[in-house]
């Protein structure tokens, strides 16, 4: 059970976002409501939501909103998010409990800067916990 969904994580990205909510669904354990965060824009249709214990905490010590310019985190999440899929789409060989869904991260769209660099830090946080490499 090591690995008993460490991605609690749904990057559900359905859209695009702009505004940054902190929240947690009634249905949640009280517990996780400090490793909660979703990004979205209630008038699109895009939001990315990690529920991950610890990852709040980890993100304060990394580089500030800002450091990197959007296209880059965009390429890197292109990266990311193909290596994260072909994972997924193997489950005998890497397992479901990592890679229990796809993320569905189109490359046309512009989600906007802080679901790229959400996303972006959630892997470069899901790579050092889980000792993965999406590179």
């Amino acid at each position: 059970m090591k690995y008993l969904l460490p991605t609690l994580f749904l990057a559900i990205i359905i859209g695009c976002s702009v505004q940054k909510k902190e929240s947690v669904p009634n249905n949640l354990d009280p517990q996780l409501e400090n490793n909660t965060i979703r990004i979205a824009n209630d008038s699109l249709e895009y939001e990315i939501i990690i529920l991950e214990p610890g990852f709040n905490a980890w993100l304060v010590t990394q580089r500030p909103r800002g450091y990197y310019g959007q296209t880059y985190l965009e390429q890197r999440n292109r990266i990311f998010v193909a290596n994260y899929n072909i994972r997924a789409n193997n489950p005998s060989q890497y397992g479901p409990d990592l890679y229990p869904m796809q993320i569905d991260y189109e490359y046309d769209v512009d989600y906007g800067y802080e679901v790229n660099y959400l996303l972006y830090n959630y892997f470069l946080y899901f790579q050092e916990k889980y000792r993965q490499r999406l590179r």
